[in-house]
């Protein structure tokens, strides 16, 4: 039923969405509609002009975000259209479809007693579960669970509307279905997955003169190959009509997880089920097997059997050769379907595991051998991992194929990426033995976040911590930067794929010629591979030549798309990595991010996004190991020297200025002196002069007030600790100070730019008139950092600073004016 509803809504969905702005429906034009519709119900005009109002009024309520409250009275008729015998099908489906849209709804007088027919209680019931009342779901499910057990034979239409809606009960409330009636329900379900019939629906004829009954003798359904069927009826059986019986197996069959899952049979007792595996594992089980096929099973355990022959032929079926592509995809989907099934079975009953082991194996070997079955692998390797300690299989060669060939293969298809992430968050794969070949198979995990960016992020924010350790984190950590280059990557091998049917659609705008003939080029063959390997190598290569290869493509929307992912996967990286992170990983982490600041694929926007993120964790990553700036100050003398000014909004060299004046001091790190003060000291001494005396353009743009105020404090910081440094300080302060209230620094900085630099060289000038002071202010201990000595006003710090300004406030009223 919904189905139909589904395809009944999509036929008529585009036609009216080109004709009139859903959205822009206002209350006043709901109204007339109401009234148009209220009329045409009242005077039973059930023709076109009736069902082209109601698909209106339907597509209005669906496509509005917030809920529509229609007039009482046409609440009213839509009740008694949906009650009325008179009332065509196509417009109860409307009239059930609009009621389920304002749920929930006070003005509802329906009850399942008022349906007159089975079609009229699957669609009251569809409206009644859709208010959400609990003790309305229990009252819906034991009625309909009543109709399904009282109806003897299986008469026009009179079961097949009604299995639906227990399912959803049964999703819905496990409980309500007595259980003497989810017994009954379960004998049934099982007698139509099992004995369903193998004839053919009979045609429909006129009777006519030339109609002779060996005419409309029906024939026996066939298999998908085109081969007469010699076993029972499945979903995956073929024929020109079918009957009833085979309707209710085909619903048997799609409702079977769910009724397992939620109403279905209880766990067995630990006792019972051992006891069962010992037997089911020897060869009396063999011999015993079709036994357990008898009537006198319980419900439960007799759905259960049957449930397993169902899978087991629809196993059978999914390896034949389908005539058809649409048959060929339900191959495919009730494959899935039948092993997820199994895995169900096997962990309510463990007796079934040697049982349906000898099919998984060989399954397993067919599939591995099938590209075009890789979703079907998915749910197997997930039997395996369930149970194959279980049953002491080795299933090392699925997940060897699964991490290694899958992504590489497919990783441009979108539901095998989600799937598969999906898999591989699964606690019991995130726990195990296998563990370790995830967090090597990372850079193929990559493809599908490349690729599909936008679906994935927040699966692999989830993912990362399990991913990330010291050994994989610092080429994962590049891997993540060059993640827009992937995609470019990613993009150019699909476009050069000779398998033209089967390429994903890409922006058709950007033209990769040029890009084509590159990745032919033997130099660029190895930063191809590097980039577009499927395990982790332990080894980082300098892209920065691919990144201009593959420059044509960073307008792509896929690749923009992938950029903008990244920050947010960056800093789900930077949280994983500091729970564990020793001293040397940190270093070598904190090196990475400036070596790279440099070395992005330039996407439009991209880099600027990076160094926003990058420069809040470089400080992170100092406060995590302190002796960071004087272990490698050699490195961030060079990455500050190197600069000529800042790029852009300046946040790496903001932040590595900062970290530089917190961090090197004998206070942190014994190993600190003077000399590396003085070097720190020359190199920033420069460079805020080379900002400052500049003038802005193309190529050095103009420099932001934070990066010169962050250099000033920090000139200061290292003067306060090396005091020789005072006077030279003094006077650059003076000098900036001056600079930031001459007319000449106006087009250059706002005024309000200005007045913050004049502010901060002032206020560190008055606090070097006091060097004890300046350096308790601007070095303090770890015990002064600390929250209690800025709360507390009677501590040292607050008294300092009181006593500072005080004296300064003194000495300026001093000043001639």
């Amino acid at each position: 039923m919904e189905r139909r509803m589904e395809k009944l809504i999509r036929s008529m969905t585009g036609e009216l969405q080109r004709k009139e702005g859903l959205g822009e429906v206002g209350a006043e034009e709901l109204g007339r509609l109401c009234a148009r519709v209220s009329a045409l119900l009242q005077a039973e005009d059930w023709g076109p002009d009736t069902l082209d109002a109601l698909r209106r009024l339907f597509l209005i309520v669906a496509a509005t975000k917030y809920s529509r409250r229609l007039e009482p009275a046409c609440v009213a008729l839509l009740q008694t259209a949906l009650r009325s015998p008179r009332c065509p099908e196509r417009l109860q489906l409307l009239c059930a479809a609009v009621l389920r849209e304002m749920a929930p709804s006070d003005s509802l007088s329906l009850s399942c007693g008022q349906a007159q027919s089975s079609w009229q209680l699957g669609l009251v019931a569809s409206v009644l579960l859709a208010q959400g009342d609990p003790q309305q779901v229990r009252t819906v499910g034991q009625r309909v669970i009543k109709v399904l057990l009282e109806s003897r034979q299986p008469e026009g239409r009179s079961l097949t509307h009604l299995l639906p809606v227990v399912s959803r009960v049964a999703s819905l409330a496990p409980d309500a279905l007595p259980e003497e009636q989810t017994k009954a329900l379960s004998k049934r379900l099982g007698d139509w997955l099992r004995y369903a019939s193998v004839q053919q629906g009979a045609a429909h004829t006129s009777g006519g003169f030339f109609s002779t009954p060996r005419a409309r003798q029906p024939g026996p359904v066939t298999e998908v190959d085109g081969t007469v069927a010699t076993d029972f009826f499945t979903v995956l059986s073929t024929g020109q009509r079918f009957t009833e019986d085979q309707r209710l197996n085909v619903q048997a069959f799609s409702m079977l997880r769910t009724w397992l899952l939620q109403a279905g049979p209880a766990h067995p007792s630990a006792t019972d089920a051992d006891d069962r595996s010992e037997l089911e594992g020897s060869t009396v089980s063999v011999l015993s097997a079709a036994s357990t096929t008898s009537h006198l099973l319980p419900p439960a355990e007799w759905l259960r059997e049957k449930a397993l022959e169902y899978c087991q032929r629809l196993l059978e079926q999914s390896g034949r050769r389908a005539l058809r592509k649409a048959d060929s995809d339900l191959q495919k989907a009730c494959l899935v379907e039948a092993v997820l099934l199994l895995d169900l079975l096997c962990r309510q009953d463990p007796a079934f595991l040697y049982r349906v082991l000898p099919c998984l194996r060989a399954l397993r070997a067919r599939l591995c051998g099938d590209p075009a079955c890789a979703r079907a692998l998915l749910p197997v390797a997930r039997f395996f991992l369930r149970h194959g300690e279980a049953a002491a299989v080795d299933a090392d060669a699925v997940y060897q194929h699964l991490f290694t060939r899958i992504p590489s293969e497919h990783f441009h298809s979108p539901m095998l990426a989600f799937e598969f992430i999906q898999f591989c968050r699964d606690p019991l794969l995130l726990l195990g033995s296998n563990l370790d070949l995830l967090k090597t198979s990372f850079p193929n995990l990559f493809k599908f976040l490349a690729w599909s960016s936008p679906a994935l992020t927040s699966e692999f924010v989830a993912l990362l911590p399990a991913l990330v350790d010291a050994e994989t984190a610092v080429e994962m950590l590049h891997l993540l930067l060059d993640l827009p280059s992937l995609t470019a990557a990613l993009d150019l091998q699909l476009r050069s794929s000779q398998a033209v049917s089967e390429r994903p659609l890409w922006d058709i705008s950007v033209r990769a010629l040029g890009c084509l003939e590159a990745l032919r080029d033997p130099q660029a063959q190895g930063l191809f591979q590097h980039l577009l390997r499927a395990k982790a190598s332990g080894t980082t290569e300098r892209l920065t030549p691919l990144h201009q290869l593959l420059q044509p493509l960073a307008s792509c929307a896929r690749v923009v798309q992938c950029a903008q992912a990244v920050p947010t996967l960056l800093r789900a990286f930077f949280a994983a990595v500091t729970q564990f992170a020793d001293g040397a990983l940190a270093s070598r982490l904190a090196l990475l991010l400036l070596e790279r600041s440099d070395a992005l694929f330039q996407v439009e926007g991209y880099e600027a996004d990076v160094h926003r993120v990058l420069s809040s964790q470089f400080p992170a990553l100092c406060k995590l190991h302190p002796p960071l700036v004087v272990e490698q100050a050699k490195e961030l003398v060079e990455f500050v020297g190197s600069l000529g000014g800042p790029s852009g909004t300046g946040y790496m060299l903001t932040s590595v200025v900062w970290a530089v004046g917190e961090y090197l001091s004998v206070s942190w790190d014994r190993r600190c002196t003077a000399e590396q003060i003085n070097r720190f000291f020359e190199a920033l001494e420069a460079l805020l002069f080379e900002v400052t005396q500049s003038r802005p353009s193309a190529a050095l743009p103009k420099c932001p007030p934070q990066v010169i105020t962050v250099l000033m404090t920090t000139l200061t910081k290292l003067a306060s600790r090396s005091q020789d440094l005072i006077p030279r300080v003094s006077l650059l302060l003076s000098k900036m100070r001056t600079l930031a209230q001459s007319p000449a620094a106006g087009p250059m900085h706002s005024e309000g730019d200005l007045g913050a630099v004049r502010t901060r060289a002032t206020e560190l000038l008055n606090l070097l008139k006091m060097p004890s002071v300046a350096q308790f202010v601007l070095t303090p201990s770890v015990e002064v950092s600390q929250p209690r000595y800025h709360r507390d006003s009677n501590t040292a710090l607050p008294l300092a600073l009181d006593m500072v300004s005080r004296l300064l406030e003194r000495e300026a009223s001093l000043l001639p004016g």
